[in-house]
């Protein structure tokens, strides 16, 4: 496979920077968006990386699809197109370790659909997200319609949908589309800082809790409760589990040393 031209993966003190540079917008072509799936293969499969931080840069995380790809496409041609960026962006929500989206200008359309893969989302305070597709007689095709309304709910997602307005960084944090807000220049250590403070914590019980939490919205209770119980019992075999215990009695919590085994 040639070497990645849009999409690198840093990784450094246990964590991983999938970070985009596609100039000028970072517009989600099919090449990064595939390019963009393998850094989130790797960065899953990698022991080194711990948590991880998407990044499109300082100016901006990624103002949206590849308009000019995708206008070529009729129905059929789009429904394989959208396939695949699907598959893409799934990859990224699977990381089985916590994500975090370091938005910075603007994150709109795929690029929030991007950003929206992620566990959690900081902002710069000037940062503008949205889902404008439907100014362009089209929906939302990587997520906008399902991750949105699992995260806010569905009037609001509708709210967004519907008018594809974009939205600032201070509405976003008060209905729930961001976790943080700091100044621009901030974003990216931010992001760093919360993704170390993941890192130092229990690699097989931090992807279980979140394989949990995910597959569990798509189950009825009793189901999600069965899940979570038989993800619960796994980490019994685990060394983490035997290490975070016998520290706990020793000396009190919060000072285990996990070894992701």
């Amino acid at each position: 496979m040639a070497a990645p031209e849009f999409v690198t993966l840093q990784v450094e003190d246990g964590v991983g920077t999938i970070r985009l540079d596609r100039p000028k917008m970072n517009a989600i072509s099919e090449q990064l968006h595939r390019e963009v799936r393998a850094a989130a293969m790797e960065a899953g499969e990698r022991d080194d990386v711990r948590a991880v931080v998407l990044y499109g840069g300082e100016r901006v995380f990624a103002a949206g699809a590849d308009i000019k790809q995708m206008a070529q496409l009729d129905g059929t041609g789009m429904t394989a197109w959208g396939r695949e960026l699907q598959n893409s962006f799934r990859a990224v929500a699977r990381i089985p370790k916590p994500v975090i989206a370091a938005v910075t200008g603007y994150a709109l359309g795929g690029g929030y659909e991007l950003a929206l893969c992620a566990d959690f989302r900081v902002l710069g305070a000037s940062a503008k997200i949205g889902q404008p597709e439907i100014q362009l007689g089209v929906i939302p095709g990587a997520g906008g319609t399902q991750r949105l309304a699992r995260l806010v709910g569905p009037a609001k997602a509708k709210d967004l949908v519907f008018t594809g307005r974009h939205v600032g960084a201070e509405e976003a944090l008060d209905i729930g589309l961001a976790d943080a807000v700091v100044p621009d220049d901030e974003v990216y250590s931010t992001a760093v800082a919360m993704a170390h403070k993941f890192a130092a914590g229990p690699p097989l019980a931090l992807a279980a809790a979140k394989k949990a939490i995910d597959e569990g919205l798509d189950l009825t209770l009793d189901e999600g409760l069965d899940l979570e119980s038989r993800l619960f019992a796994g980490l019994f075999d685990t060394e983490d589990q035997t290490t975070g215990m016998r520290s706990f009695l020793e000396s009190g919590p919060g000072k285990a040393q996990f070894s992701g085994r």
